[in-house]
């Protein structure tokens, strides 16, 4: 059974996520990270894609030791599963996933990713194999849920959560709109994809939620059926 899918991104006023230079900005304060901390609290596995790990080389800990203890009193680890969707398994060795913060890291490859590639990784961690030439999102779901995933955070970057929203593999979205404007027409948008061209193709939203945090509002969405 797939896991409960939840898309959780942050973007500027104007929809961006990132300047023309698609480096890491900051656009949520305090209060939304502590959020976002939680939400990784509460979820068995979090998810990025490569180019997230080769732009911003990020952790995916939680932040909070009072989180990660309660994490461990449920029974669980301290920290979630980490997954990276890396088709060509170019997940560097000394990335700080694998440096930083307890809890499993699975890279998740497709079948032609380099076989010395997958070796070396496979003696640094857990690798999973789904689809051909890049990474089969329906597949890779299926065998997290194998693997005892029952609700899947996923962060980014904007190319992964394209590919999971236009093959409609969500359940939910969390969007933190923030106070500010990035601009750019290079800028990477939270749908950072080719984009649908018909009407009757857009995935269609229910809102949920709408709660004001810091001068920000996050959106909370669930996937129209």
């Amino acid at each position: 059974m797939k896991p409960y899918v939840i898309i959780n991104a942050a973007m500027s006023a104007d929809g961006k996520i990132s300047t023309p230079l698609r480096k890491q900005t900051k656009i949520s304060g305090a209060d939304d990270f502590t959020r976002v901390d939680a939400l990784r609290a509460e979820s068995d596995a979090v998810l990025v894609g490569i180019g997230t790990v080769h732009s911003d080389d990020p952790s995916l800990r939680l932040k909070s030791e009072a989180l990660a203890e309660e994490r461990i009193k449920a029974g669980k680890p301290a920290h979630p599963m980490r997954v990276v969707v890396d088709s060509r398994a170019d997940m560097p060795l000394d990335s700080d996933m694998f440096k930083k913060g307890l809890g499993q890291v699975v890279v998740v490859v497709s079948r032609a990713a380099p076989a010395e590639k997958v070796s070396a990784l496979s003696e640094k961690t857990t690798v999973i194999t789904a689809g051909e030439t890049r990474v089969d999102l329906a597949e890779m779901l299926e065998k997290l849920g194998e693997m005892g995933v029952k609700q899947l955070m996923v962060e980014g970057g904007s190319t992964i959560l394209w590919s999971f929203m236009s093959q409609r593999l969500f359940d939910e979205i969390r969007i933190y709109v923030g106070a500010l404007i990035i601009g750019g027409k290079t800028s990477p948008t939270f749908a950072d994809g080719e984009g649908f061209t018909e009407v009757d193709e857009f995935p269609r939203l229910t809102l949920k939620d709408a709660e004001r945090i810091d001068d920000g509002i996050l959106l909370t969405w669930l996937k129209k059926e």
